[in-house]
């Protein structure tokens, strides 16, 4: 059972024998503690401080990231009154993703302190054992109880005084033993199974990028190339075309871009080419929501891709918004056509993709762009060429960097891509959504499988809090004797004037 003081929570039912409800202060002696991080400023860091700072990335779910870089001096640390980790310290994250993770500090080459947002147990010399103490935390029913005491609006967190009130069922210390034991060794065993998992997709992808290489350098087509000699028109005779196109559709004022120096591009098949996206296209950007107006609260006729929906070289709609009509009337001149392709210019740049018929004339979000009035190329195959790491790292390089990169409209017109003839594109096209539909099978398989082993996992972290992932032990002293020892431990340090240690500062939604 994982409930709160007023009986909210999971049920698991009876508790097994030699079990005790309790909440993370009960488990905690007279010489460890239960605090909040510290309130560090950014004005109290220093890069060259010799004090680690934890951050919440740092915090993982039941795994230590170690992902942060920040630090501050140890003069400043004490200034501030922090608390001071030692190895083997819980830190249980006050805020998503996903909210109240813990895991263990394995320690630090410097001394360290951490966040206000990260909350730290020790549970001192009769406590509970840390290790079973961060598998209790993450499992299922308690993790579900903190989310039900969550509060705020945008970045959701749970107070250190909310979760001081969650109860968790609490086995003798030795069971305790016993339960995180077997917990690691079907863990080791899942994670095992999950590394494997994720080098089969990081081979996927590879493989991927390997079929759009080819794509771009012609390789996929050099049998129907030689089947077909002699009837296929050169990509020169189909670019002059384009360009005869472009100038009068423009009158006259279409704005030459620099030529390619092909000197420093693979060589490509004779009949083909190279040429800018400004050469065969136009890019248009999208457009902020106008201030004051929102998303509908239901589905409109007017969808707006956000940069977030754009995914796997498509729109993804399970979560996509819809504008209301008054806000699609202020910027209805910014859509997007099924005959164009979306780039994302701010936020994750780079990302290519198709638009599927049903969002024909869908809004598109200022942080992306449209390729638009494509000439002699099959979409298909420009959407391709521009997911390759050739038109990728061209991206990258055309990106300017600042605070907040942003990709340039007239940059996306100066990257460099193959032209093929029209009747070869629409060959490699063929060819890579051939290889692709099996890379794409077998990932959905992979993802299958990882969703399987973490609903294991979870099931796992279940039964070991129902009492039914180890054997009990009747000679095992009762939950209850530790509890009693670390109440008495704690009442006679209260008796003595030692009470356990507060944060200095506090913000006023800390508590």
């Amino acid at each position: 059972m994982v409930t709160d003081r007023n009986g909210n929570g999971g049920n698991l039912g009876e508790l097994p024998r030699g079990w005790a409800l309790a909440t993370i202060p009960d488990l905690v002696d007279r010489d460890g503690i239960f605090v909040d991080g510290d309130w560090v400023e950014s004005k109290d860091q220093d890069l060259n401080g010799d004090v680690r700072l934890i951050q919440l990335a740092d915090v993982g779910d039941g795994v230590y990231r170690d992902r942060s870089n920040r630090f501050l001096t140890r003069v400043k640390a004490r200034d501030l009154g922090c608390t001071f980790l030692k190895p083997g310290d819980v830190l249980v994250a006050r805020m998503p993703d996903p909210l109240g993770r813990a895991c263990i500090f394995p320690g630090d080459s410097k001394p360290s302190v951490t966040v206000v947002d990260v909350c730290i147990v020790r549970a001192g010399s009769n406590g509970a054992n840390h290790r079973w103490l961060v598998c209790a935390i993450n499992a299922p029913d308690f993790r579900g109880a903190i989310a039900a005491l969550q509060s705020g609006s945008t970045r959701k967190r749970i107070s250190r005084s909310n979760l001081a009130k969650l109860q968790l069922p609490v086995p003798p210390l030795a069971e305790q033993h016993r339960i995180f034991a077997k917990i690691e060794e079907l863990f080791s065993d899942l994670d095992a199974g999950v590394a494997a998992l994720q080098k089969v997709k990081a081979q996927l992808k590879r493989y991927r990028q390997a079929v759009l290489k080819a794509a771009v350098e012609g390789k996929l087509t050099a049998d129907w190339r030689a089947a077909n000699t002699g009837r296929i028109e050169p990509a020169s005779v189909l670019l002059e075309r384009i360009r005869d196109e472009r100038a009068k559709n423009a009158n006259g004022k279409a704005k030459p871009l620099p030529p390619v120096d092909v000197a420093d591009f693979p060589t490509l098949p004779e009949e083909s080419c190279w040429t800018r996206v400004g050469n065969v296209s136009r890019v248009l950007g999208g457009k902020r929501l106008p201030k004051g107006h929102g998303y509908s609260e239901t589905p409109t006729k007017h969808p707006y891709i956000r940069v977030t929906d754009c995914e796997n070289m498509t729109v993804q709609t399970d979560r996509i918004e819809y504008l209301r009509p008054e806000t699609q009337a202020y910027i209805s001149r910014y859509t997007i056509s099924k005959d164009d392709l979306y780039i994302s210019i701010a936020g994750t740049i780079g990302k290519v993709g198709l638009i599927a018929e049903k969002l024909d004339g869908a809004n598109l979000t200022e942080n992306a762009a449209k390729i638009t009035g494509i000439l002699g190329y099959d979409k298909r195959y420009l959407c391709f060429v521009l997911n390759s790491n050739f038109c990728q790292e061209q991206i990258v390089r055309l990106t300017i960097s600042s605070n907040q990169p942003k990709l340039a409209l007239f940059r996306i017109e100066q990257i460099v891509i193959p032209l093929p003839p029209l009747d070869e594109q629409q060959q490699i096209v063929a060819e890579v959504e051939r290889r692709l539909s099996v890379a794409d099978a077998i990932e959905k398989t992979v993802d299958q499988s990882l969703m399987q082993a973490e609903r294991l996992r979870q099931s796992i972290l279940k039964r070991a809090f129902a009492g039914r992932l180890v054997p009990q032990d009747p000679n095992d002293e009762p939950a209850e004797k530790l509890l009693e020892r670390t109440r008495a431990a704690r009442e006679k340090g209260h008796a003595q004037g030692v009470p356990q240690r507060e944060p200095q500062r506090k913000r006023a939604w800390q508590t």
